[in-house]
């Protein structure tokens, strides 16, 4: 019984110890969309789409639309909107480009990169393939600590803006943050390794 106390323990530090090193690293650096800074640039993060592959789930629609609302609101002159162009749910960037025009964006205030497979990938592509030094980051309230942390600890200037989530299920909720928790152990990883991004260029 030690033994499974123990193990089961350590499987919790493993999990608890990034999530509470992330919320640490961004306190202070998360906003709502009235009460953000202003920067150049605000990166919106990619998600599942729905079964098609021709428009945006629930949690990636409300990204969208607030990184809308920021350009609006004056709070971002661009819009770069990244995510996984080869991603099993289908092309995440080409589904969110669309979104954004439907909704009356322009094409010129919005930068695509397809190859943002991760959270850590976009971060390091938005800073050392786009040159970002500043910006505003789009999420749902329960990813942005991570993105901030990852991004700032990537050399990027970086605050976090809640996401709408409208018609996000509780189920869908549960499981996202399920899956945030079990994605700290790797955040740690990849930024004590200096780990490169899948497509670097």
């Amino acid at each position: 019984m030690r033994r499974l106390l123990a193990v089961v323990l350590a499987g919790l530090a493993i999990l608890l110890a990034p999530a509470m090193w992330t919320r640490a690293e961004a306190a202070g650096h998360l906003y709502t969309e009235a009460s953000a800074p202003s920067a150049e640039v605000a990166i919106v993060f990619g998600a599942q789409v729905a079964p098609g592959g021709q428009r945006p789930m629930p949690f990636l629609a409300g990204r969208l639309d607030t990184g809308a609302d920021l350009l609006n609101r004056g709070k971002a002159r661009t819009l770069l909107i990244s995510g996984d162009d080869a991603g099993a749910s289908g092309h995440e960037v080409q589904v969110m480009r669309d979104y954004l025009a439907a909704q009356g964006v322009a094409a010129d205030s919005v930068v695509s990169d397809p190859y943002g497979r991760d959270t850590y990938d976009t971060c390091r592509r938005a800073r050392e393939v786009y040159g970002i030094k500043k910006a505003l980051l789009v999420s749902q309230s329960l990813h942005l600590p991570r993105a901030v942390t990852l991004c700032r600890t990537l050399g990027i200037e970086a605050y976090g803006v809640a996401a709408r989530c409208d018609g996000c299920r509780k189920r869908t909720l549960l499981i996202n943050r399920a899956r945030e928790l079990a994605a700290g152990p790797k955040a740690v990883l990849d930024v004590t390794r200096g780990r490169a991004p899948a497509v670097a260029a």
